[in-house]
């Protein structure tokens, strides 16, 4: 009996170390609740973003191959998606994850006028990914890490999501001082380093920091325990 007791007692300590994250960006997803997503595709999908404009070279470092399954997450109006779903064609299956139902509205209807039949959506919600466990070879995260609010909680259901040799991609902003934009300074909340930190604590560790583009990095991260 009081086996019993203490094993439940540790089980809800356990709860509540995992419930114990705090918020760290309030109301940083506000403008997506419900979004208008043309007004976003000139956002997202613009020359001289440099996420946009790298996008080719962002999809040949993730070393993707025919019949991977792979996921999108923050995947927006979802033009990285569908670059991921022609890479790994037909025999291959690409999640796009988003917590705005409005975009992958989108995504669909884009996916389909392209003749697209492999793209998956998922609504996810600020502390799971919503992804099944153990499926995905590559998880890639552009410009939207800094958006979790729940960062190690909601990494923590992004490493349950990859099978053992399967890579997360992070592509954010560098956030130096002296270097990066004001609005960059002011809209991400923490540098790479606090980043790795933090996916660190969620059971992922770095494998590879690739330094191709000016204003953002290439994080290659893989499960700690492979």
């Amino acid at each position: 009996m009081m086996n019993r007791i203490l094993a439940a007692l540790l089980f809800l300590a356990l709860c509540g170390a995992v419930s114990a994250e705090q918020n760290v960006n309030p109301g940083i997803n506000r403008y997506y609740t419900d979004p208008d997503v043309n007004s976003w595709v000139s956002v997202f999908e613009r020359d001289g973003r440099e996420i946009y404009d790298r996008r080719h070279d962002i999809l040949a470092a993730m070393q993707l191959g025919p019949g991977m399954v792979v996921a999108d997450i923050g995947a927006g109006t979802g033009f990285f998606t569908l670059l991921l779903a022609d890479a790994v064609g037909p025999k291959g299956k690409v999640y796009a994850v988003d917590i705005s139902p409005e975009f992958l509205k989108a995504i669909v209807e884009r996916a389909r006028d392209q003749g697209l039949n492999n793209v998956i959506t998922v609504l996810s919600d600020q502390k799971d990914v919503k992804l099944p466990r153990g499926e995905l070879d590559r998880i890639y995260i552009g410009d939207t890490y800094h958006h979790f609010e729940y960062p190690i909680t909601y990494s923590k259901t992004i490493a349950a999501a990859l099978n053992p040799g399967g890579q997360l991609i992070v592509v954010d902003f560098k956030r130096i001082p002296g270097f990066s934009s004001s609005w960059v300074l002011g809209h991400v909340r923490a540098g790479k380093e606090t980043f790795i930190d933090e996916m660190n604590q969620a059971g992922l560790v770095l494998l590879e920091d690739l330094d191709f583009m000016r204003t953002q990095y290439f994080l290659r991260l893989g499960l700690k325990d492979r």
